[in-house]
C-alpha cells in the first residue's frame, strides 16, 4: 500500500473535483457548452486560424478536464461567504450555450473565407443537446476560390515607380496567387516600409488603395495597385495633391539627460540651461557632465546628419541604444524644419539607469532528504567606466547536509559546502586591435570577461575551480545570437581526497576525472528565438554548442617538445584536457489557452576526449537527474546506461560522455500568483571510452533505447513580475536498470515514499 501513496496523490485531487456536477451552475433551461468542432473541405487555407473565429469557446480544459469549471462548482450557491467567492474568483463560470454567438460564429467564418479568396463558401451548422449539454458542430464548404489573373500599378507620383517595383520579389502578391485580403494589406505594409526606408517620412499605407475587377465570370480578377499623391496646403489655404515630400536629416540631438517633467517645466519657464557638445556630428546636449560617453551612443546610432530618413535605421537605433545597461529610457523624436518642409531635425533622448544596485537571494533545497541552503550577494555595476560597462560583482555560499551510507548500513550525517566569487563584466562593443564602428552599428555587439573562483569541500574530497574566461556575443538579426569565446582558462585541483573515496576511485575509468588538470578551451554558441516578448505566441527555440580544447596545444607540444612516453604533455605542470564536445537543445512552446500551455524539450549532446586525455574533464561531462533534468532522481544520480553503483558507500557523481533527454510540460495557471504543471521526463547519459569499467555504462546503439530512464510529476510554481520559485515532486516510473527482471516501477518493485525527490529552484526548468 505505501508504494502506491505516490499515485493515489496525484490522482486524489483530479478525483474530488470531477466529482462536482459540470452542469450545477447551468439554469435548468439552458445547456453548458461542451465542445465544438469544424469540419472543413479542402482548400488553400489554414484550418487551425479558423478557430479564432468563433465567438464562444467551451471552459478552458487541462488535458481532457475542465478544472477552472470545477473550482467554480465547488462553491456553494446558497452561502455567499469569503470562501465562495474566492472559489468563484479563481473558477470559470460555465459557458452556457448561446444561439445567437453560434449564428454570429457562422457569419465570421464566412468573413474569413471571403478575405481568403473564397467568395461561394457555405457554412453551416448544427447543434446537438444530451444531458444538458450542447456540443455544435460547423461544416465549411469552400468551393471554388478566386484567384489573381493580372496585376497592374498607377502611380500619381511617377517618381515612387521604380523604388516600389524594384522590391516586388519580396511580395507574396503576385499572378495566380488567391485574392486573399491579407495579401493585399501585407502588399501595404511592404510598400509603406520601402518608401518610408527611402526618406519619404510622412507616407503611411492609407496611401495604396486597390481596385478589383471581378467581372470575368472565370473566378478571376484583375487587381489595380495605385498609390494617392500628397496633400498639401497652397498659399491661399487650398487643400492640393502634390508629390510625396522626401526628407532630410538636418541635425540629431542627443539629449543626455532628459527627464520629461523637469525638461517640460525649464521650457515653460524659459529657463532652459544646457551645454551643446558636437561629438561625431552630433549634437549632444547636456546640464551637467554627460552621464556616459558620447562614442558609445554615436557608434549605436543609425540616424545621421545629410542623410535621407529610414525608419528601419529609426528601429536599429532604438534597440542599440536600449540594449545599453547605463541607460532606462530611450525616446527618439523628429520633428519638421518650419523653413524648409523637407528637412527634419531628430532628437534622441536618453535617461540614465541607476547606476549601482545590490541584491541578495537565498534559496533552500531538499534533494532526497539531504537539506541544505544557499545564499547570493551581488554587486552590480552599470556604467562602470563612463561607457555603459555592466560590471557584477557575486559571492557565492551553500551548505548542504549529505547522507552517507557506511559499511554497517548505518548513515551518517556530513556536510557539503561551496564558496565562490565571480566578477563579470561587460562591455557594449568589441575589443579589437581595428575600428569596429559599422560592425558596432549593424550587430550591437559586447566583450564579455569573467573571473571565477570556486571552493567545494565534501566529506570526501576537495575540489577548487578557478577559471578566466573571454568572448563576444553579437546579434545577427532579430532572432539569431552569436556568441565565441576564443578563449577560455580552467584549472582544477584536488587538494584533498579521503582515503576510503581515493581507494574506491582507484583503478576506474572515473579516476582520470578526480585528478588534477587544466582546461584552454574555445566554444561557439549559436541561439535562435522567434519568441515576442509581451505576447503568448508560440514560438520555437534552439541552442546549439560546439567546443573544443587542447588541439593546438597538443600539435604545438608534439612538434616541438620530446615525447612524453606513457605520461601526458603538461602546461605548468598539471597535464591539459583535450576534447571535442557539442550539443544541441530543442523547445518548442506552445500556449493551448491564455493560461495554458505545453513545452517540449529535446536536448542531445557528445563528448569525446583523446590523445592527451583519457576521459572528458569532470566539470565538462553530462550528468542527468536534478530541478532541470529527469526530476524523479537526484542530481548526478542517474546512469550512465544501466550501471548500477551497487558498491558498499556510493557517491552522487555518474557523469557521461553522451546524453539524450526529452522532457514534456503542461504549464496551467491555479489562481493569484500560483502555477502548476504536470510533467514527463525521459533521458540518460552514456559513457563512450574502451577505458570506463562501470558496467552497463557504454553507447550502443542497439541497446540505448533499453537504458532510458523515465520520470513523472507535479510541480507549482509562484509567478512573480522578478522570480519565479518553483516546487516539483518527481515520481520515477522506469529504471535504466532492471529491479527484479523488470523496469517499470509501478508494475514491479512498486515506488516507495524514499524514492520521491523533492527538486526547489528559481525560475522555469526550460
Amino acid at each position: 500500500m505505501r508504494r502506491r501513496i505516490p499515485y493515489i496523490l496525484v490522482f486524489i485531487i483530479p478525483i474530488l473535483l470531477f466529482s462536482c456536477r459540470a452542469t450545477k451552475y447551468v439554469p435548468e433551461d439552458q445547456y453548458l457548452l461542451h465542445s465544438y468542432k469544424i469540419e472543413s473541405g479542402n482548400g488553400d487555407f489554414e484550418k487551425k486560424a479558423l478557430n479564432d473565429y468563433i465567438k464562444q469557446k467551451p471552459n478552458k480544459r487541462i488535458f481532457f478536464w475542465r478544472f477552472y469549471l470545477s473550482l467554480y462548482n465547488l462553491s456553494s450557491p446558497k452561502k455567499d461567504n469569503g470562501f465562495n467567492r474566492w472559489l468563484k474568483r479563481i473558477g470559470e463560470p460555465p459557458v452556457v450555450y448561446d444561439e445567437d454567438l453560434k449564428e454570429k460564429s457562422a457569419e465570421q467564418l464566412i468573413l474569413y473565407m471571403r478575405n481568403k479568396g473564397f467568395y461561394q463558401v457555405e457554412v453551416s451548422d448544427t447543434t446537438q443537446y444530451r444531458k444538458k449539454r450542447a456540443t455544435v458542430m460547423y461544416t465549411v464548404t469552400p468551393n471554388q476560390p478566386y484567384r489573381i489573373r493580372d496585376i497592374s500599378y498607377f502611380f500619381h507620383d511617377a517618381s515612387l515607380s521604380s523604388l516600389v517595383m524594384a522590391d516586388t520579389t519580396s511580395s507574396g502578391f503576385r499572378q495566380g496567387e488567391l485574392f486573399d485580403v491579407d495579401l493585399l494589406q501585407q502588399e501595404r505594409i511592404r510598400i509603406e516600409t520601402v518608401l518610408r526606408n527611402s526618406g519619404y517620412y510622412s507616407f503611411n499605407r492609407d496611401f495604396v488603395y486597390f481596385e478589383v475587377d471581378s467581372s470575368l465570370n472565370s473566378h478571376q480578377v484583375d487587381i489595380t495597385l495605385g498609390i494617392r499623391n500628397f496633400p498639401d496646403q497652397d498659399r491661399s489655404g487650398k487643400v492640393v495633391h502634390v508629390d510625396h515630400p522626401v526628407y532630410k536629416i538636418r541635425d540629431v540631438y542627443l539629449i543626455s539627460d532628459y527627464d520629461a517633467v523637469s525638461s517640460q517645466r525649464m521650457r515653460d519657464s524659459g529657463l532652459v540651461r544646457k551645454d551643446t557638445l558636437l561629438f561625431d556630428s552630433i549634437h549632444v546636449v547636456y546640464s551637467e557632465k554627460p552621464n556616459i560617453r558620447p562614442s558609445v551612443v554615436t557608434q549605436k546610432n543609425y540616424i545621421i546628419p545629410n542623410k535621407l530618413f529610414n525608419a528601419s535605421n529609426v528601429q536599429r537605433t532604438y534597440r542599440n541604444l536600449s540594449s545599453l545597461s547605463a541607460l532606462r529610457m530611450v525616446d527618439i523624436r523628429f520633428n519638421e524644419v518650419e523653413s524648409d518642409s523637407n528637412l527634419l531635425d531628430c532628437e534622441v533622448m536618453i535617461a540614465a539607469a541607476t547606476r549601482q544596485s545590490y541584491t541578495i537571494k537565498l534559496e533552500g533545497t531538499n534533494s532526497g532528504g539531504n537539506i541544505g541552503a544557499a545564499g547570493n550577494l551581488n554587486y552590480r555595476h552599470q556604467n562602470l567606466f563612463g561607457g555603459s560597462e555592466q560590471f557584477d560583482l557575486s559571492f557565492l555560499g551553500a551548505i548542504e547536509t549529505l547522507r552517507e551510507t557506511s559499511s554497517d548500513t548505518v548513515s551518517s550525517l556530513n556536510l557539503m559546502q561551496e564558496f565562490g566569487v565571480e566578477a563579470r563584466l561587460r562591455i557594449p562593443k568589441f575589443l579589437l586591435p581595428f575600428k569596429t564602428d559599422q560592425f558596432i552599428r549593424r550587430y550591437n555587439p559586447q566583450t564579455n570577461i569573467r573571473l571565477s573562483y570556486n571552493y567545494q569541500k565534501r566529506p570526501q574530497y576537495t575540489r577548487t575551480l578557478a577559471n578566466a574566461s573571454f568572448g563576444y556575443e553579437w546579434k545577427g538579426n532579430k532572432n539569431l545570437t552569436h556568441r565565441v569565446y576564443p578563449l577560455e582558462a580552467s584549472l582544477i585541483l584536488t587538494p584533498f581526497m579521503r582515503d576510503d573515496f581515493r581507494d574506491w576511485l582507484e583503478g576506474m575509468y572515473l579516476f582520470y576525472s578526480y585528478q588534477p588538470h587544466l582546461i584552454i578551451d574555445s566554444r561557439y554558441t549559436m541561439i535562435f528565438t522567434n519568441q515576442k516578448l509581451l505576447k503568448n505566441q508560440d514560438f520555437q527555440d534552439v541552442r546549439v554548442s560546439l567546443e573544443t580544447a587542447g588541439n593546438l596545444l597538443y600539435g604545438g607540444y608534439k612538434l616541438l617538445a620530446p615525447d612524453p612516453g606513457d605520461d601526458k604533455y603538461q602546461l605548468f605542470g598539471v597535464d591539459f584536457a583535450q576534447y571535442l564536445k557539442g550539443d544541441i537543445d530543442l523547445r518548442n512552446y506552445n500556449f493551448l489557452y491564455e493560461d495554458v500551455s505545453l513545452v517540449l524539450r529535446g536536448f542531445a549532446g557528445v563528448g569525446y576526449a583523446f590523445l592527451n586525455s583519457n576521459a572528458m574533464p569532470f566539470e565538462k561531462q553530462y550528468f542527468s537527474g536534478g530541478a532541470n533534468s529527469i526530476r524523479a532522481w537526484q542530481v548526478k544520480n542517474l546512469g550512465p546506461g544501466s550501471y548500477n553503483d551497487t558498491t558498499v558507500t556510493s557517491y552522487p557523481n555518474q557523469t557521461g560522455d553522451v546524453k539524450l533527454e526529452a522532457n514534456m510540460e503542461y504549464r496551467f495557471k491555479l489562481f493569484w500568483k500560483l502555477e502548476a504543471a504536470f510533467f514527463l521526463d525521459v533521458g540518460n547519459i552514456w559513457s563512450l571510452s574502451d577505458e570506463d569499467d562501470r558496467e552497463g555504462a557504454g553507447f550502443e546503439f542497439k541497446r540505448f533505447y533499453k537504458e532510458l530512464a523515465v520520470g513523472t510529476g507535479v510541480g507549482t510554481r509562484f509567478v512573480f513580475s522578478f522570480f519565479i520559485f518553483r516546487f516539483d515532486l518527481g515520481i520515477p516510473l522506469r529504471n535504466p536498470y532492471p529491479i527484479e527482471g523488470y523496469n517499470w516501477l509501478p508494475g514491479n518493485a512498486g515506488v516507495k515514499g524514499s524514492d520521491l525527490t523533492f527538486n526547489i529552484a528559481i525560475g522555469y526548468p526550460f
